[in-house]
């Protein structure tokens, strides 16, 4: 390729939270090359991602990610933010890999390049036309992280930047464990004092009532933290966690929500169980396990059928809260669906049906993220019960779960927005 002047690569804004756009462009290209747009990230675990797109150079010389197709690559048409979303392992790479971030307090470093021709492979090997480096940030300037360790409680607390006080969301994560914090950094550059929870260990507590106290505990602590509105305290879970919100909302005489979000949750427990009676409902139908082609294990038929005995569910009907319940109905790992459809059943017998926001996406699965993260049909998972190291199919197709993702987050912002801002939290209904 020869041009009066070298291409430039442009990425703009360089820096920028993970769920706001960028907008990617290329100049000074002869007209009609044929390139190729590639972004590479490395991992905090060390693993390299990749994503790439086939384009050809408008009449101007020109390249647009956001008005020019994708001929190929791992994305096709008018993205964006391909580069991102399409993002997988490079070849060679392990199987089961999934992509979080640990230290929010860095950025994930994206390395953005354009190639000479449509490239499918060894882009390492060759040199690019022009690269530029892109910072996508989990929090935003001004975010405080405060590490809690309060009344047995366990987690991480990240405070908008202001004098406050601010709404508050409890934020849960799934049964992997550990403690998970970059959706409560995002929460908090969005003005919400978000406490990333860390569960106690199964069996760690004595009792399912001390498990249950725990997540009390944990909700009063960021509800009478000085910079928080002690009336405007919500709740987000997903998978387990989604189990613990519905519970919490339920069941609890200690604590009332203002507002629940369940993603990829369920409302299937026995009640009164501990989070080791949880894991044991699991294991005992662990016969109904099955598996595809790539023997990748999906479990949601370990909870089918829907119990009809109600001391086998959490009773919903309790629920005195808005409730926001997304769900894939490709979810692979949970039958999410079909306990959205028993949980909304049981609440219209109570009356209380306008408490409901159910939104369900298709080709979606269980692992839904914030936007523009990668989409995992199936990773690594370590059995609580035996520490044997499985890979779990979640579900969903690459482009339609990333959508989903997109406009889940937009939902789940406007429904926070709504609850725990607004004056009137009388309708969920968005």
């Amino acid at each position: 390729m020869s041009s009066a002047a070298p291409p430039v690569l442009s990425v703009v804004p360089s820096r920028a939270l993970v769920d706001e756009t960028f907008r990617v462009t290329v100049q000074n290209l002869p007209p009609g090359s044929a390139v190729t747009l590639h972004s590479l990230h490395r991992s905090e675990d060390e693993d390299l991602w990749e994503a790439y797109g086939h384009y050809v150079s408008d009449q101007r010389g020109s390249v647009s990610l956001a008005d020019d197709f994708s001929f190929g690559g791992t994305y096709t048409g008018k993205e964006a933010m391909g580069l991102l979303w399409s993002m997988r392992p490079v070849p060679g790479s392990p199987k089961g890999l999934r992509l979080r971030k640990k230290n929010v307090c860095t950025p994930q470093l994206v390395h953005i390049s354009v190639y000479d021709g449509h490239v499918e492979e060894g882009f390492t090997e060759r040199p690019p036309l022009a690269s530029v480096l892109s910072e996508r940030w989990f929090i935003g300037p001004g975010v405080r992280r405060v590490e809690v360790q309060e009344k047995g409680v366990r987690g991480t607390l990240f405070i908008p930047p202001g004098p406050g006080p601010f709404p508050g969301v409890m934020d849960m994560w799934g049964g992997g464990g550990g403690l998970v914090e970059y959706r409560s950094a995002l929460l908090a550059s969005h003005g919400y004092a978000s406490l990333a929870l860390q569960y106690c260990a199964v069996g760690e507590l004595s009792s399912a009532s001390k498990e249950f106290e725990y997540f009390e505990t944990a909700f009063n602590v960021l509800r009478l933290h000085p910079l928080v509105s002690p009336d405007r305290v919500g709740i987000l879970g997903l998978c387990l966690g989604a189990i613990i919100t519905n519970h919490l909302a339920a069941e609890s005489t200690v604590i009332k929500p203002r507002c629940c979000v369940c993603v990829s949750g369920v409302h299937i427990c026995p009640r009164g169980a501990s989070l080791t009676g949880i894991y044991q409902a699991m294991v005992e139908n662990a016969h109904k396990t099955q598996g595809d082609e790539n023997n990748h294990e999906i479990w949601r038929y370990r909870l089918l059928p829907i119990p009809d005995d109600p001391d086998n569910k959490i009773d919903v009907e309790k629920i005195n809260c808005p409730m926001l319940l997304v769900n894939g109905l490709d979810d692979q790992n949970m039958p999410t669906v079909e306990a959205a459809e028993d949980m909304a059943h049981m609440m219209r017998t109570a009356g209380k049906d306008h408490l409901l926001t159910r939104i369900e996406y298709p080709a979606t699965g269980h692992l839904i993220e914030p936007p523009y993260s990668p989409h995992f049909r199936a990773t690594k998972f370590i059995k609580k019960s035996t520490r044997e190291k499985v890979i779990l199919l979640w579900g969903g197709q690459t482009k339609a779960h990333s959508d989903a993702q997109e406009d889940s987050w937009k939902k789940i912002l406007a429904f926070l927005q709504q609850h725990l801002y607004s004056n009137d939290p009388t309708r969920a209904k968005m």
